[in-house]
């Protein structure tokens, strides 16, 4: 199946059941961090340090307590729904509601509602991480590398330390700039900058905005000796939903699938419902 065919199946309503996996503390800004938005910095400079600068991988630092380097695939053994993030729902703000009903009218009435995704915009986290497309992780001692099967999408987690960028003249991105940290045998990651348009947490059955105030917390741990990584998510964006939004979700590891090159083209799409003008709703 070609990549974005995979818009015919966002349609369709695909959530884990909640897999007890014990929540973390709120995540707090380190104690001592480098300037806002740099790498790690040379003894000898206040340069910043790209995450894949030499100086920077062969710093001092503890072992990683596992890598997470692998393909790896939404675990739907028990939920073929696995891969979407509800319900349950938080509850939703005035105009976060609005397009979740116009999005459920919509499908009521046969037709597809604002499927960007369809239109070749990329999906997003946490959307990305569990699309039906294996995704490809390398991990360096101050980044892990990931790349879906799905449109390519490129997710960078830094380790090596930096803060997060001022949000005055960051460039927002919709898998948004992801900072890890370790907390014993847990890897604590902590998203922000996200852009906050054609930018959804769901899509298909219940169709929910995401803003530039969202901000995802995911605590990782390697489970099933190996087999298996648990990602617990806590979400917030107070501009679409009340409070935290929490779903914990495993995936399986793949080894005999790699990732491939996609590109995402006008006609690509054609003849799926999101692309013809008399299904798709895109006001």
């Amino acid at each position: 199946m070609h990549a974005l065919a995979i818009g015919a199946i966002v349609a369709i309503p695909l959530l884990l059941p909640n897999l007890g996996c014990n929540s973390g503390p709120a995540l707090e800004a380190p104690t001592i961090e480098p300037p806002a938005g740099s790498g790690a910095t040379s003894d000898a400079s206040t340069e910043p340090l790209s995450a894949l600068a030499p100086a920077n991988i062969a710093k001092a630092r503890p072992a990683a307590p596992f890598t997470v380097t692998g393909n790896w695939f939404i675990d739907v053994s028990e939920n073929p729904n696995a891969w979407r993030f509800g319900p349950p729902y938080p509850k939703l703000k005035p105009a976060a509601q609005a397009e979740a009903d116009a999005s459920q009218k919509a499908a009521a009435e046969g037709k597809v509602y604002k499927d960007d995704i369809g239109q070749c915009w990329p999906a997003g986290l946490p959307l990305i991480m569990t699309r039906y497309w294996p995704m490809a992780m390398i991990q360096i001692p101050t980044s892990i590398y990931m790349v879906s099967g799905f449109m390519n999408s490129l997710r960078i987690v830094y380790l090596d330390g930096r803060s997060h960028t001022d949000p005055d003249i960051v460039v927002r991105t919709y898998n948004g700039e992801s900072i890890g940290r370790w907390e014993g045998d847990t890897l604590v990651v902590d998203t922000r900058h996200f852009r906050g348009d054609h930018h959804w947490m769901d899509q298909g059955g219940m169709s929910i905005p995401a803003g530039e105030q969202l901000r995802i917390i995911e605590r990782i741990r390697l489970v099933s000796d190996g087999k298996q990584l648990e990602i617990e998510y806590t979400m917030t964006d107070p501009e679409n939903w009340d409070g935290e939004w929490k779903s914990t979700k495993r995936f399986n590891r793949v080894d005999d699938v790699d990732i491939q090159e996609v590109s995402c083209l006008p006609d690509l799409n054609e003849h799926l419902q999101s692309t013809t003008s008399k299904t798709q709703v895109l006001q």
